[in-house]
């Protein structure tokens, strides 16, 4: 699991630099770009994806494990209805945001899932792009990271009711790199932006549910994580001039290398994004 030292350095820089170039939201994650170019409504799209692969309704009780600064829960709790929303995260910064907002209904923990101990059960899970962050490099390497995935998979299956779904998305590795620059640059922003973190193969997901879920849809959305990086570039790019004399040249260089990275990366088919929905093996 990456320590909260190493989230610090991926999302704790400041929440007014990541407000610049994400939406309005702040969903940090990949949008759905279905029949749509726009990135705030993409986004929608997107949550009005896991609203439906976890099943809510407004009387469930649902849980959202690294909520980021809030934009999913806020949605299911303002947009849909939801009456009762939890969210974990381990970033300080992502956990003043949303207690900020104090939205009735919503409650969030700064804590690792690791040590989470929720007062009851959830109807439903839901986690996008915190997959990453729970084996190291090192544990992939070793091939500790199935066993790791797998304790994941089992505390969710131990905070939930029988008849739960549960609504996964991640960066995924999908093809080496074999050119230099490219294997260059993808291991800098691994070490620079997200120290701490490894992609999944999808294999290891799917292999790592077992007993505890069962695998009802996957969803790969490459291109679309393509586009969504490419909207984020573009929107802080166009705040250059603010961001270097606020955050100074290098943060604004690191963050403009690492999304073009990123672009680069999905575009050419190194990495992809998956959706998964889960179905409660009761």
């Amino acid at each position: 699991m990456s320590t909260q030292a190493e989230i610090a350095v991926s999302y704790d820089v400041s929440n007014d630099f990541f407000r610049l170039w994400l939406d309005k939201r702040m969903i940090y994650t990949c949008a759905l770009f279905e029949g749509i170019d726009d990135l705030e409504t993409a986004q929608v799209n997107k949550l009005k994806w896991f609203h439906e692969a976890v099943r809510a309704t407004p009387d469930k009780h649902l849980l959202d494990i690294g909520c980021g600064w809030g934009g999913t829960i806020e949605f299911f709790s303002q947009e849909m209805g939801v009456k009762n929303v939890t969210g974990i995260t381990l970033s300080h910064a992502q956990y003043s945001e949303i207690n900020a907002k104090s939205i009735p209904g919503l409650s969030v923990e700064c804590v690792s899932y690791t040590d989470y101990q929720p007062k009851e059960k959830f109807d439903g899970v839901i986690s996008v792009g915190m997959f990453e962050h729970i084996a190291t490099p090192e544990q992939a390497r070793t091939g500790e990271h199935i066993s790791i995935y797998r304790d994941y998979f089992r505390r969710a299956w131990e905070w939930t009711n029988p008849g739960s779904w549960f609504a996964l998305q991640s960066v995924i590795g999908f093809r080496l790199p074999r050119n230099r620059h490219d294997v260059r640059e993808i291991s800098w922003v691994t070490s620079t932006i997200f120290p701490g973190a490894i992609t999944p193969r999808l294999e290891a997901i799917v292999a790592s549910v077992n007993p505890y879920w069962e695998v009802m849809e996957v969803k790969t959305r490459r291109e679309h994580y393509a586009k969504t990086t490419a909207e984020w570039l573009q929107r802080l790019r166009s705040h250059e001039p603010l961001i270097r004399q606020r955050w100074g040249d290098e943060k604004f260089e690191e963050y403009d290398r690492y999304l073009s990275a990123c672009i680069m990366s999905f575009e050419k088919g190194y990495q992809s994004l998956v959706q998964i929905a889960l179905r409660r093996v009761d």
